[in-house]
């Protein structure tokens, strides 16, 4: 990738995690990063285009540590715990992510909803993937690979987020130990 637009997407990475999508300019952009605002425009169109690019990159991140996470999970149930978990606690992690999700919660601007649903997509769809071919090769019991993602996605988004608005965050074998205990024998043969 082109130093200039790297330097430009980190820039806006920047911009975005302090002062939102919404808040942000492409002058600000710019001054971060050191270059004219019109070198912006020779790489992305819009702010919108570059806030696509940059969720494109962390998507990639995220897969990486979701495949980290796979390829050292023992049991296919472990596996899909790691995967799911290491991405919420990514996205937990990530400001830029967080800023995002406060910014849908509070603005629900259509560019901020499609960036996270774009992310909640790839990681369903990565899942997804998954499970078919752990069905496929007989280690999980055949269901809808699709929705059993987005349902695990979303049990683990309220487990690792909105659980602990009004208790004590979870560790990651309680939230494991927890699921193990309401799905493990509906998912693994």
């Amino acid at each position: 990738m082109d130093a200039k637009k790297l330097l430009i997407m980190e820039a806006a990475k920047k911009s975005f995690s302090l002062f939102g999508y919404k808040g942000t300019t492409m002058d600000q952009i710019a001054k971060i990063a050191g270059v004219g605002k019109a070198t912006i425009y020779t790489f992305f169109a819009n702010k919108e285009d570059l806030l696509h690019e940059i969720v494109q990159s962390l998507i990639a991140e995220m897969k990486a540590v979701a495949d980290k996470a796979i390829a050292e999970g023992a049991t296919p149930f472990e596996k899909i715990h790691s995967a799911i978990y290491g991405v919420l606690v990514f996205r937990k992690e990530h400001e830029l992510l967080i800023q995002l999700a406060h910014e849908v919660q509070q603005f629900g601007s259509p560019v901020t909803i499609e960036a996270m649903a774009s992310i909640e997509t790839e990681v369903i769809q990565f899942m997804s993937e998954h499970m078919e071919r752990a069905i496929h090769n007989g280690t999980m019991k055949n269901c809808d690979p699709k929705m059993t993602s987005f349902i695990l996605f979303k049990l683990y988004v309220a487990l690792v987020f909105d659980w602990e608005k009004q208790n004590t965050p979870l560790t990651d074998e309680r939230i494991m130990s927890t699921l193990q205990l309401y799905f493990a024998n509906f998912l693994i043969q």
